[in-house]
């Protein structure tokens, strides 16, 4: 996925035609999957420290955000979520030795036990999972993950965050 900066439109047009390059900024999307007791999956991939949610990298193909949701879920835990609600967006910023990206936090609600029976882990990335409690879950994920679950849980609305933590003056209308 990119984005195109510049000044609006003219900007946009350049881009197009190709006079312009566009930048390319990763794009990823996460999901909150529960359990009946409210308890939260969380995965231990076997390529970074910590705990995490399924998820992963969009494909450049014109996969969507949920679509890329989804295809993550499925490969990482044999899961198939159905139906889901975007509860975050996080803009990460670039930093040296990490390049940043836009991460969508969806809610994809509570799966029955006989559902989570099913759930088969992808070895080539996760190496165990559990439910939690989001208190005791928040204590496991790494620190942008945790922050952006967090945020999420907190009401049924729609959260922006930066770095994984709310904007001052963005959010609800004064």
């Amino acid at each position: 996925m990119s984005v195109v900066t510049g000044e609006g439109e003219a900007a946009a047009d350049a881009a197009v035609l190709g006079t312009m390059p566009l930048p390319g900024i990763p794009v990823s999307a996460g999901a909150m999957i529960f359990d009946r007791a409210g308890r939260l999956l969380i995965l231990k991939p076997v390529y970074k420290s910590g705990w995490t949610i399924p998820g992963g990298v969009m494909e450049a193909d014109g996969e969507t955000p949920w679509e890329a949701c989804r295809r993550e879920v499925r490969e990482e835990t044999g899961l198939d979520v159905t139906r889901g609600r975007l509860a975050a967006m996080d803009f990460r910023r670039p930093r040296p030795g990490r390049p940043g990206g836009i991460r969508f936090l969806f809610d994809c609600g509570k799966l029955s036990d006989r559902a989570l029976d099913g759930l088969l882990l992808q070895p080539e990335e996760v190496s165990e999972w559990r439910l939690a409690s989001l208190p005791d879950a928040l204590g496991l994920l790494r620190g942008p993950i945790r922050r952006r679950v967090r945020a999420a849980t907190g009401g049924r609305r729609l959260v922006y965050l930066e770095d994984g933590r709310p904007v001052p003056g963005l959010g609800r209308p004064a």
